[in-house]
């Protein structure tokens, strides 16, 4: 099991829910060594004092904040730690929110949240089973790795999630970053009316799972192919911005290729579930014809020998009929 990264209490009114904080994600970016060019040899990097050279102990280092003229105030961990009294291992809620006023552009970085242990337990799920019937997230800081974070929590299923945020002050303002944004409204109908058509065309579930960091594929491919002393195969240059006097032609042709893969995804998969469904079909069919084939051999015996013995009465009456004739002359002469 993982280890906590952070072990506290979430308090809200006179309420306190301990809690234990683990991390949701992991990149999975390739790890590299750096080595001096030509050569096979590593590239350290050591804690050293500029002006001994000697190298320093972590345990050592304090922090200095730069006030002017070449001037720093020096804190270490525990003179900043006590700026924040008690707040290290306590999660405040300030309040409740709907869930679907917060901006997105606030979420920075998620992590589950798990009971402080067994005896706790029954608390955690009372607030989870309470925030998802209310569909609200809760709002509250806390100090972690000596940075306090604006945090939302919310119910996920059978747990609690937290995600870090960004504070107000750290999100830029686009307009102060963007030049030349245009203006909305100004795209011609035709050219809104394709432009939804193809939204629509491309329409389709979110499924994590079908997504993939290739660039960390084609990495690791690379890697094995220079290992194998094979040639290293090149990517596809990036494809050229599409021309504005060229917008319709190009939408319209993208509507018409997203519907052709969509017919053939739909069409293949229908065709691979009918050969699916079909084969049962078939040996049930089989099965069933047995009986029925063996039945009517049975039972065309007895109308085969009803049709023989028809066939001998007409016979008789055949003979009959020339003593009809004979007793008819009789009784003329």
């Amino acid at each position: 099991m993982a280890r906590p990264i952070w072990t506290g209490a979430i308090t809200f009114g006179l309420v306190s829910v301990p809690v234990r904080l683990y991390s949701a994600t992991h990149e999975h970016e390739v790890s590299f060594h750096q080595f001096e060019k030509d050569t096979t040899d590593r590239i350290r990097y050591k804690r050293v004092n500029e002006r001994t050279g000697k190298e320093v102990d972590y345990d050592d280092i304090v922090k200095g904040a730069d006030v002017g003229g070449g001037k720093y105030v020096m804190l270490d961990a525990d003179e900043l730690d006590s700026v924040a009294p008690g707040r290290s291992r306590s999660l405040q809620i300030d309040r409740f929110v709907d869930l679907g006023d917060i901006d997105p552009i606030y979420y920075q970085k998620t992590y589950y949240l798990g009971p402080g242990g067994e005896d706790t337990a029954k608390v955690y799920g009372l607030l989870r089973d309470a925030m998802t019937d209310a569909n609200r997230a809760a709002i509250g800081t806390l100090v972690m790795r000596g940075k306090e974070y604006l945090a939302a929590i919310r119910a996920e299923g059978n747990l609690l999630v937290l995600q870090t945020m960004y504070f107000a002050d750290e999100v830029r303002d686009p307009e102060d970053e963007i030049e030349g944004l245009p203006r909305k409204g100004a795209a011609k109908k035709s050219e809104l009316s394709m432009a939804q058509q193809l939204i629509d065309s491309m329409a389709g579930a979110w499924k994590p799972a079908d997504f993939r960091d290739t660039y960390t594929d084609r990495v690791h491919k690379l890697i094995e192919q220079k290992k194998a002393g094979e040639e290293v195969t090149v990517s596809e240059p990036a494809p050229e911005p599409t021309n504005v006097t060229d917008l319709f032609d190009v939408l319209k042709r993208s509507v018409e290729n997203a519907q052709k893969q969509r017919g053939k995804s739909s069409s293949s998969s229908s065709s691979s579930s009918s050969s699916r469904s079909s084969s049962p079909a078939k040996s049930s069919s089989s099965r069933s014809s047995s009986p029925a084939k063996s039945s009517s051999s049975r039972s065309t015996s007895p109308a085969k020998k009803t049709a023989a013995k028809k066939t001998a009465a007409k016979k008789t009456a055949a003979k009959k009929a020339p003593a009809k004739k004979a007793a008819a002359r009789k009784k003329a002469s």
